[in-house]
């Protein structure tokens, strides 16, 4: 159905523009909330909509829709929008092209996973940690399918099924007078979840912080988990968007072929990666996914570009046109971007320092300079090597681009947080204010 609407859709696009893309999604699910101390709601979903977008005589219009027999009128609608735009040669859509073959991004199980089997799955995270003597304050389960099918006047066409699995947890424990809190998430393409797992780590994690003792201000070294990790690489992210960089918005703008991070890191966007969460055969836009080298051995080799940034840049699409849903329009993105480190610090190394579970107040980073004050949350105190008691509270401060030329790898495993594939970071002196 979704092929025969898209062709049916482009074929009546053509006629009146001079280049139409058209892009459907159809999503299956199911979501289980958590509220305190039971399960607060569960229900199941379903969406379809298709967005279209158009370029006449240089000019982009993009409109969506969730009514299927409304298609020719979004059609129509894509066309005026474009003709209210200012026109912008390098506006293109992909050609034709192979794609390739992407494993661990489909499970089947979803197909049997019914609403009650989520429910149980998510009483199961509440009663783990009631059973460690913790209290659970929100959380929830959720599985999707997605149903993808892009097809353009270039000859690109692709489809793809993907599901995701998803489960967090957000947990207190009695501190004294007042609560210890802590927080534990897993996401995966297959249904590998382990709902009792996530409420044990989070509830370790807020029983360990309890008692917590204040920390004199000065600068140490900090040890990121993965979680914090994530928080602090987001501004780094911002820089090698090609988008920003062609806008004057990067500190790396000028970097090319320079050293920028440790020689011991090399950085790479890869959408072809297997089990990815953002993994696909093409990005949103149908050019397809590839492995990108960003930086090699410290050395900035690359940024990330869709469609249009690259043909602006008179380069090719690194394939990170992404985009949300069908009601967006691509943008640069991130696919799945991998830390590597040919060297290693272990936590034994550590004379003084801090080890922090999660950041709060990431997103409030300077994109450009890269100036950074956050807050640590369930921070612990590390002394020769040993981690000694939990922290109270403590701002974490300092520059992301400074720190990654000094990062070292905690251990060689790796965790996906959002689109990072990162290990825990060791970032030998940062300011910590007590």
């Amino acid at each position: 159905m979704m092929n025969e609407l898209a062709n049916q859709a482009l074929d009546y696009a053509i006629k009146n523009v001079d280049k139409a893309e058209i892009y459907i999604e159809m999503h299956e699910g199911v979501d289980v909330s958590i509220q305190k101390d039971q399960v607060d709601f569960a229900k199941e979903m379903f969406s379809l909509g298709t967005g279209i977008r158009v370029i006449k005589e240089n000019k982009m219009g993009f409109a969506y829709t969730t009514q299927m027999h409304r298609i020719r009128e979004t059609v129509d609608k894509a066309i005026s929008n474009a003709q209210a735009n200012l026109p912008d040669e390098n506006l293109s859509f992909a050609f034709k092209s192979d794609y390739p073959q992407i494993k661990g991004i489909y499970d089947g199980k979803i197909n049997t996973l019914g609403l009650e089997d989520t429910v149980d799955l998510a009483k199961s995270m509440v009663s783990t940690a009631q059973e460690k003597k913790c209290h659970p304050t929100s959380g929830g389960f959720s599985a999707d399918n997605y149903k993808t099918f892009l097809i353009n006047s270039e000859g690109a066409t692709f489809e793809e099924d993907s599901t995701i699995f998803s489960a967090f947890i957000s947990v207190n424990a009695p501190d004294g007078e007042g609560v210890s809190t802590a927080h534990e998430s897993d996401s995966s393409r297959e249904m590998t979840i382990n709902p009792e797992k996530i409420a044990e780590k989070a509830c370790n994690v807020a029983l360990d912080s309890r008692g917590g003792q204040h920390i004199e201000t000065g600068d140490m070294a900090v040890l990121l988990d993965y979680n914090a990790a994530a928080g602090l690489l987001f501004t780094f992210s911002q820089a090698i968007n090609g988008d920003n960089v062609q806008r004057g918005r990067s500190i790396y703008q000028d970097s090319l072929n320079k050293e920028i991070t440790s020689s011991s890191l090399s950085i790479y966007d890869d959408g072809t990666v297997n089990g990815g969460l953002n993994s696909s055969k093409g990005d949103g836009e149908g050019t397809p996914s590839q492995r990108t080298k960003i930086v090699d051995d410290g050395i900035l080799q690359n940024f990330l570009y869709d469609i249009r940034t690259a043909k602006k840049g008179k380069i090719k699409s690194s394939g990170n046109g992404m985009r949300s849903s069908y009601a967006d329009m691509p943008a640069v993105g991130l696919s799945n971007l991998i830390l590597k480190f040919r060297e290693f610090q272990e936590l034994s190394d550590v004379k003084n320092g801090i080890f922090i579970t999660d950041v709060l107040g990431a997103h409030t980073a300077n994109p450009i300079s890269g100036d950074f004050s956050v807050e640590a949350m369930n921070a612990f105190k590390i002394d020769e090597g040993e981690i000694v008691y939990p922290i109270k509270k403590a701002m974490l401060s300092g520059n992301i681009f400074t720190a990654l030329k000094e990062t070292t790898a905690a251990s060689q495993k790796t965790r996906q947080i959002g689109p990072f594939i990162i290990p825990h970071l060791i970032i030998p002196s940062l300011r910590v204010v007590g």
